[in-house]
């Protein structure tokens, strides 16, 4: 900006000159007094320029935000092309100035714990790479940060933080009190993936109850949809990650992990649709419609069952059964119906009977979060904080985040956005880690300019929105953490009723032996854990 002033200055200096020489000045001492007189108003202008700049840098607000640093980029010492002007269009269209204090992820907790025990010198915004943990809670009830709930849901100043999804909003809350602003990730992201070919020749129309589901697990492991007159592929596609379980147990109403049940929040283990859902992928392994050694199958290759066409079900995150079609579009797969390749149908909620209400499980909806601070001295101070935050949401921020600068980041192509320079590395990206400052609060991605997608993701993407509507929350999810017994014990606990889950579906103890570990998970410490959450649970109430 100042270099355009200065030759927009000079330029004016110039013609001001050359217009008195062209009336008549002979001599050579008038135009050379011209000439420094006109270079002298130059001067004295961009001094007045440099100084009105001055003034509204030092009228604009400040703060400081330690934020993950990745990969390097934009948070380093380094000179990647474009980096200053990146900073500036922050700087310019958020009207604050950030100080940004990089943190390695890998280091992010232990440097979060030691920052918060100096309380004179907290930056403004701190960045939390999971869920609410002891540390986190213990600091909030010491007043370590701003109390959001009163601040967020202005919609006049803050039209993007204010449409915070306040279920994933219940898991950053402590004592009633909203800490911080989620991470956005997608909440309707879990869903069923099936060979379309397959069902299309087999007659099968898109499932929409657990029956549904069964009913197509057993006619692609029965009905031979290959045609290859042997029986040797399986409906649902399981391994040792037992994600699809929970999935399913969300399905019969079992709830996300905890479930409310008369006014009071229980583990889901212990309703009775957990055992519905158990049992109904139990026939499922008993009548061979999943592999017989899906618990011990590695979970990286697990994908590898629908590739290689020994399976025609996924049950996971959307994305990853998109991924598989987009295998079998790129490698290519033939399709069993002599169409072009093979491909799959993306479904989302499902209901536990016909003309009941269909449900997804719900993801966390986010991937960490920001906290704000009382390094925020003031609320001017908490004001530009949650000022840069919300501005940071917009198309123009976002993009300016996910892609970089129009020219070294993207270009246009025919009014989409395509990335360019893909081979650089992230510190030759000038926009690489800005994203890590972002909350993505109400959208996950700038809706202008439209990146071109294949037909397929925009598929995915459709289902995981309509997804939203149905997604079922953890509603312990907030609680959990402020359970000290769960601190000290809930990962083994879980851990032990999950392997008793696994044994009793492929048979290695019977129901009496998987009731008597859901009786050990509570005499070893779930009783406490159910105590201890319910006891926050009605406190926030």
């Amino acid at each position: 900006m100042k270099t355009k002033k200065l030759t927009a200055l000079m330029l004016t200096a110039a013609m001001v000159a050359g217009s008195l020489a062209g009336c008549g000045g002979n001599s050579n001492t008038t135009n050379a007094t011209t000439a420094n007189s006109a270079t002298t108003a130059a001067s004295t202008a961009t001094t007045a320029a440099d100084s009105a700049t001055t003034a509204a840098s030092a009228e604009m607000p400040k703060i400081t935000f330690q934020a993950i640093d990745h990969q390097g980029g934009f948070f380093s010492t380094g000179t990647a092309q474009g980096k200053d002007e990146v900073l500036q269009k922050v700087k310019d269209y958020t009207g604050v100035d950030v100080e940004y204090i990089p943190v390695a992820n890998d280091s992010l907790e232990e440097i979060v714990g030691v920052t918060l025990l100096d309380t004179k010198n907290l930056p403004m915004i701190m960045t939390w790479g999971g869920n609410l943990n002891a540390t986190i809670i213990s600091a909030a009830k010491a007043g370590a940060f701003w109390n959001l709930e009163d601040y967020i849901f202005d919609e006049e100043k803050y039209p993007n933080l204010s449409k915070a999804n306040k279920d994933v909003l219940k898991q950053i809350t402590v004592d009633g009190h909203i800490i911080g602003l989620y991470r956005a990730r997608p909440i309707g992201r879990n869903g069923l993936g099936y060979r379309y070919d397959w069902a299309d020749k087999l007659g099968l129309s898109a499932p929409e109850t657990v029956e549904d589901v069964y009913n197509m697990a057993k006619a692609f492991s029965e009905q031979d949809p290959d045609g290859n007159g042997v029986r040797d592929t399986y409906g649902l596609c399981l391994c040792k990650y037992t994600g699809p379980i929970d999935i399913i147990q969300t399905w019969f109403g079992a709830g996300n992990g905890w479930a409310e049940r008369d006014g009071k929040l229980v583990p889901s283990h212990m309703t009775d649709e957990y055992m519905e859902a158990v049992n109904y992928v139990k026939k499922m392994y008993d009548e061979g419609l999943v592999y017989s050694d899906w618990a011990i199958r590695d979970t990286n290759t697990w994908s590898d069952g629908v590739k290689n066409g020994e399976c025609g079900m996924f049950l996971d995150v959307l994305d990853n059964s998109r991924r598989i079609w987009d295998y079998f579009v790129n490698t290519p797969i033939a399709s069993v119906n002599g169409d072009e390749t093979a491909s799959m149908a993306l479904a989302g909620a499902i209901a536990k009977e016909k003309g009941g209400q269909p449900v997804t499980m719900a993801t966390s909806g986010m991937n960490g979060f920001f906290m704000i601070t009382k390094g925020a001295k003031t609320e001017a101070d908490l004001e530009a904080c949650l000022t840069y935050l919300d501005k940071m949401c917009d198309d123009e921020m976002m993009t300016l985040a996910d892609h970089g600068l129009e020219g070294i980041g993207y270009e246009m192509q025919d009014g989409y956005l395509v990335d360019i320079n893909t081979d650089w590395t992230p510190a030759q990206k000038p926009h690489t880690g800005l994203n890590q400052t972002v909350c993505y609060i109400p959208n996950l991605s700038a809706s202008n300019p439209t990146v071109k997608k294949s037909d397929r993701a925009i598929l995915e993407e459709q289902v995981k929105a309509d997804n939203v509507q149905y997604a079922v929350f953890n509603p312990a999810a907030g609680y959990l953490a402020g359970s000290e017994t769960y601190a000290l014990n809930g990962a083994i606990l879980d851990t032990a009723l999950k392997d008793a889950r696994t044994q009793y579906i492929c048979g290695e103890i019977d129901e009496a032996g998987f009731r008597a570990a859901m009786d050990t998970w509570l005499a070893q410490g779930g009783q406490q854990i159910i105590d201890e959450v319910n006891a926050l649970y009605q406190a926030d109430k």
